[in-house]
């Protein structure tokens, strides 16, 4: 009877001893691109990410919480920032390169995800310690962000969304659902290091301030927004692309059909705290409580 209680504290002690790690807090640093109207090839829009311009990388970095419920599903509540920008002279199609649009955009996102985790060496290097390990998993969320793209015009950087380039009032606050998988090395129990590809999809297609056809130029605002909604006569008569005729008011601008969408690649330390498994408060919790006596009122007598 003693050995069958031996090997069965054996067999749980991992699931005991995991069970007093469920934060760990940390943070990422990465790349971050986007899909949207500016960008491809020389032919039409292409889905996922047959259109990014790896010239437009830029940066990501952000700080984030999780939660483990359960060996296999953990929460984590993420704040990011991400860079996103493109060009339409990095194109070779000719009508992107003559409507010569080009934006960079700064967003700023909270995001939730649920992880599950699908593959796992629960103990690294067969120490029988459980001290490292390696999982594998995917995860899905919903995310809010702010953004405002820009662009750069007479030397100085121009926030678009105020002019309203395509006579659209757009706000600057959206919604997207993260979608990805990553894998982590835990560290001797407390120090994770992993790696997350991470693709939103928004439901805002003014990421880069395109989206539908050129506005009527008495329509807009200011004269700084009629010069930011058609580029094309910067160029002059520049030879391969298609001449200012092609960019009127009511001809296409961008692609209302599909929204915008981001992603990002990156790597990622957290430290895990330690914290009390449901065993340890259940069998010592009440030996560390502290003991509060009153103090006994006496009365003088006189």
């Amino acid at each position: 009877m003693r050995k069958l209680i031996f090997i069965t504290l054996i067999a749980l002690s991992p699931i005991v001893t995991d069970a007093q790690y469920l934060w760990d807090f940390g943070g990422h640093l990465g790349a971050s691109n986007y899909l949207g109207e500016m960008g491809g090839k020389s032919g039409t829009r292409r889905d996922f990410i047959s259109d990014i311009k790896l010239s437009k990388t830029q940066i990501t970095a952000g700080a984030f919480a999780r939660y483990k419920f359960t060996p296999l599903i953990s929460a984590k509540l993420g704040l990011n920032w991400v860079r996103i920008e493109g060009a339409d002279y990095e194109s070779s199609n000719p009508g992107r390169v003559g409507r010569n649009l080009s934006f960079q955009n700064n967003i700023i996102e909270l995001d939730l995800q649920a992880q599950v985790f699908f593959y796992e060496i629960p103990d690294l290097g067969r120490t029988y310690r459980y001290r490292n390990d390696f999982k594998m998993y995917a995860f899905a969320g919903i995310a809010g962000f702010y953004h405002n793209p820009r662009t750069h015009y007479q030397g100085e950087w121009v926030n678009l969304q105020p002019l309203q380039t395509e006579g659209v009032k757009y706000s600057k606050f959206g919604a997207a659902v993260p979608l990805g998988i990553g894998l982590l090395f835990t560290l001797e129990k407390r120090h994770r290091i992993g790696w997350e590809f991470n693709w939103r999809t928004t439901f805002t297609d003014y990421l880069d301030d395109v989206s539908g056809v050129y506005a009527d130029p008495s329509s807009l605002s200011s004269p700084q927004a009629i010069a930011l909604a058609n580029r094309r006569g910067e160029l002059g008569n520049k030879p391969g692309i298609p001449n200012e005729a092609n960019y009127k008011p009511g001809s296409k601008r961008g692609d209302s059909s599909h929204n915008d969408s981001y992603l990002s690649t990156s790597v990622y330390y957290s430290y895990v705290m330690r914290g009390r498994s449901s065993f340890y408060r259940a069998k010592y919790g009440s030996v560390f409580k502290r003991k509060k006596y009153k103090s006994r009122k006496i009365r003088a007598k006189f």
